[in-house]
Formats: C-alpha cells, sequence, structure tokens
C-alpha cells in the first residue's frame, strides 16, 4: 500500500435518513489514497448507503463528503458528471452486457473520456485505436486478455466479474467502490477477485472501498476495516487489529462468517442507457 497523508475522501457528520428512519448516523471519516477499506456490518447496518452517498447515488441528509477539496452534495450537471467519472462502481451483478464481446463491455468505460465525434462513433461501436488499446491492457491487467474476442456470456461469474473490474479501470477512476463484489460467487472465484482488487489497489494506488459479509476477507486483503451498527460508525482500524473478540465486543454477539445472499440497492445504470 502507498498512500499519501492528504485524504482522498472525507466525510463529516454524514447522516442519511429514508422517510425519516436514520440510515447513517453522524459519519465522520478520512481515507487516503491507495487505501484498500472493507466496510462490514449486518444487513441494514448502512454499508450500501454510505456507497450511494460517496457516488453521489442520492445527497446525503445531512453532513459533508469531499473528494479532495471539492465538496460533491452540491454538484450538479457537467460537474456531477466529471464526478461520477472519477468514481468507479463494481456490482454484484457485473452490470455487463452478455451477448456483447468481452473488449465491448469494457470500451463501455471508455465513454466518460470521449466528447462530440468521438463519442457518436463510440455509441456507435466504433471506438479509436487508443481506447482499444487501452482496453485490452485493462483485460491483460486482470488476467483476460485471451477472452478479449469471446462473447461475455461464456465466461464463468468470476471471470465475468473480472471484465467488470477491467471496465473500471478502463474508465480510469481515482476512487473504486465495489458493493458486496463477491457476494454472487463462490468460494474459489470471491478469492481471485478479492486477490485482484488487492493488487488492482497495490499496483495502480488506487482506493478501494468495498462493503464485505464475509468478515475473514475483510481482514484477509484490506488495510483498514470500518464496522457500522444501526447506521452508526463503531469501529475504524487497522484490518489486523478486528479479533474475533473485538469483533463480538463491538456487534456484542457473534458476527459469522455469512452465506452472500442479499443483492445490492446500489441499482446499476444499464450499459446501453450509459449515453443518457
Amino acid at each position: 500500500m502507498s498512500v499519501s497523508s492528504s485524504p482522498i475522501v472525507r466525510l463529516e457528520g454524514v447522516s442519511q435518513s429514508f422517510g425519516g428512519r436514520p440510515a447513517l448516523s453522524d459519519v465522520t471519516l478520512a481515507i487516503a489514497p491507495g487505501e484498500f477499506v472493507a466496510v462490514v456490518g449486518r444487513s441494514g447496518a448502512g454499508k450500501t448507503t454510505l456507497l450511494r452517498c460517496l457516488a453521489r447515488s442520492i445527497v446525503a441528509t445531512s453532513g459533508t463528503i469531499r473528494f479532495g477539496a471539492r465538496e460533491v452534495g452540491p454538484l450538479r450537471g457537467r460537474a456531477l458528471r466529471a464526478h461520477r467519472a472519477g468514481v468507479g462502481v463494481i456490482y454484484q451483478q457485473f452490470n455487463l452486457v452478455k451477448r456483447l464481446r468481452v473488449l465491448d463491455n469494457v470500451l463501455v468505460g471508455r465513454l466518460s473520456h470521449l466528447r462530440g465525434l468521438a463519442r457518436s462513433a463510440a455509441l456507435a461501436g466504433h471506438f479509436g485505436a487508443d481506447d482499444q488499446e487501452i482496453a485490452l491492457r485493462c483485460l491483460d491487467h486482470v488476467g483476460l486478455l485471451m477472452r478479449a474476442w469471446q462473447r461475455t456470456d461464456t465466461l464463468s461469474g468470476g471471470e465475468q466479474q473480472r471484465v467488470a473490474i477491467a471496465k473500471i479501470l478502463a474508465q480510469a477512476p481515482s476512487v473504486i467502490l465495489a458493493d458486496e463484489p463477491v457476494a454472487s460467487l463462490d468460494v474459489a472465484n470471491a478469492a481471485m477477485v478479492m486477490d485482484m482488487l488487492r493488487r488492482v489497489a497495490s499496483e495502480t494506488g488506487l482506493t478501494v472501498i468495498a462493503t464485505l459479509h464475509h468478515v475473514d476477507y475483510a481482514r484477509r486483503y484490506a488495510d483498514r476495516v470500518l464496522a457500522l451498527k444501526a447506521g452508526r460508525l463503531v469501529w475504524d482500524g487497522p484490518a489486523a487489529s478486528l479479533t474475533d473478540v473485538r469483533l463480538d465486543a463491538i456487534f456484542e454477539e457473534p458476527l459469522a462468517v455469512e452465506t452472500p445472499r442479499e443483492r445490492s440497492s446500489l441499482v446499476p445504470i444499464p450499459v446501453e442507457l450509459v449515453a443518457l
């Protein structure tokens, strides 16, 4: 991990309510560039709500969220689109068009960088040589270069999640938000995807913030763990310090390694509608 002292993400007193019911309560924290941060907690603890606030798919009810020096809450129009282009989101449902080739799915990550005629051509399926080279490099980074010309639906679930990671890398974000990225995968594929995210953070210096049901994954792969309970931040510390005894004390009862079952409420935008 390579981190600097200046936070890339800072939350100050962030709260979020839905219909008068608190989902986040007075969350304050700072995350440095290059950190791999895992967010754990029971279902309904506020994990996905936290990611939705960071992605600015919702606006926090109160408090401030800053990426660098820029507060994201007031962003509108072009400034909001620029923020979202700088934040890559990985979903447990992969958010890929399975009938397309692997390379075509990864190229979707380049759309936010294109303007004018180049964007119009890309929307018609004609990406420039530079964008194709970037997409192929990203596939190589996740070990799927040889799959570039295959239909995406011929790949395993773990491979499809790696394609989703390649698409985010092609987007060239500064922060990756991963919402239960291994929830729909078996143990072997889940470990492969977590290894990939860990390597992305280590080799590219990108900040990764991942919500996880599996506490063991959080302790094994993350630099730091945030624990949420009923919307409140009840633990923020090094992953190695989150022992079973401390975890039981935080949640007042054992937080077992859970079987993935919760579908994300961070609903992805269909790839076909990305230009709208």
